[in-house]
């Protein structure tokens, strides 16, 4: 079977690899290089890295309106289209274009979660399973027929470590859906939209909290961001960002600090022990470090509301 893989971050990496040990991917669509880091440099996407390494062509449109991109996609006559975290919407001509259609590959339980960050979302929100669900393209958004879902626990994973997991346990999955589409067994089933939540991109801006916010908030919200922006809290006039952090059932004023080694602060409806900091302006370090440099002791104040 002859695939074009559309994807783009290393979740979609992860993914490429799977279907290239098991399919034939004539090309591999990916964004274009961007610059990456403080100096800014040119850097091309994990997809395109890995495809080079397979020796998969690789094309990197800006978009679809002027055509030439769907013509490449006719040319190379592909039975089936993967898309994993394009970033991309195709239009309808290019939906029609293989024969067994397009396949998205899609970091949620839908009708769960539609849109940019699902894996994210899920996990702010509290989730306490999530997964990965195939669907039949249509010109929508994430709106397509279920071929397929599996369930991933959350249990107390980031969103760096559970894209990790998405594409180890996606790769297989998507295999095993498009083998079903070859063989004509797989089964459609229409989302239900009425039980639709959406999950729209990161706001650098909701990486901001407060101690006086509730405790399993800031956690799963500390979880979620651990990619970007990262979640920070205020002090002295700086942004602390917080790499990790889970709850505990001391109990204190919002922003006191109960302990200093583990570092753990007082929040609405508990406290959060806090393991890794990235002060502005400074390195990574622990929570307990950060205090001992701040001299803060138990019953120092914190935060905004400090």
């Amino acid at each position: 079977m002859r695939i074009v893989f559309m994807g783009t971050p290393e979740l979609a990496a992860d993914i490429l690899r799977a279907l290239s040990a098991e399919f034939d991917v004539c090309g591999v669509f990916c964004q274009p290089d961007r610059p990456v880091g403080r100096k800014q440099i040119l850097t091309p996407p994990p997809v395109k890295q890995l495809a080079a390494e397979l020796g998969i062509p690789v094309f990197q449109p800006k978009g679809f309106r002027n055509g030439a991109a769907s013509q490449i996609i006719r040319e190379l006559a592909p039975d089936l289209i993967a898309v994993v975290a394009y970033g991309k919407i195709l239009p309808q001509e290019v939906l029609d274009i293989p024969r067994l259609g397009c396949v998205n590959l899609h970091g949620s339980l839908l009708p769960k979660y539609r849109g940019a960050a699902p894996i994210q979302r899920a996990i702010i929100a509290g989730e306490k399973i999530t997964g990965a669900t195939a669907i039949m393209m249509n010109a929508g958004m994430d709106t397509g027929d279920i071929i397929d879902t599996v369930e991933i626990p959350v249990g107390d994973m980031d969103a760096d470590a559970m894209f990790g997991k998405m594409g180890e346990v996606g790769g297989p999955f998507l295999c095993r859906v498009i083998r079903e589409l070859e063989e004509g067994t797989a089964e459609m089933t229409p989302q239900d939209d009425k039980d639709a939540t959406y999950a729209p991109p990161i706001e650098k801006s909701e990486g901001n909290f407060s101690f006086s916010d509730d405790a399993e908030d800031i956690v799963n919200l500390v979880r979620g961001l651990s990619m970007w922006p990262v979640a920070s809290f205020g002090y002295e006039d700086k942004r602390i960002k917080v790499c990790s952090a889970s709850l505990s059932d001391q109990t204190g004023e919002p922003g006191e600090v109960l302990s200093v080694s583990p570092l753990t602060v007082a929040a609405a409806g508990g406290s959060v022990v806090i393991g890794e900091v990235i002060p502005q302006g400074s390195r990574r370090m622990t929570g307990a470090e950060w205090a001992r440099g701040r001299r803060l002791t138990a019953g120092s104040r914190i935060g905004d509301d400090a």
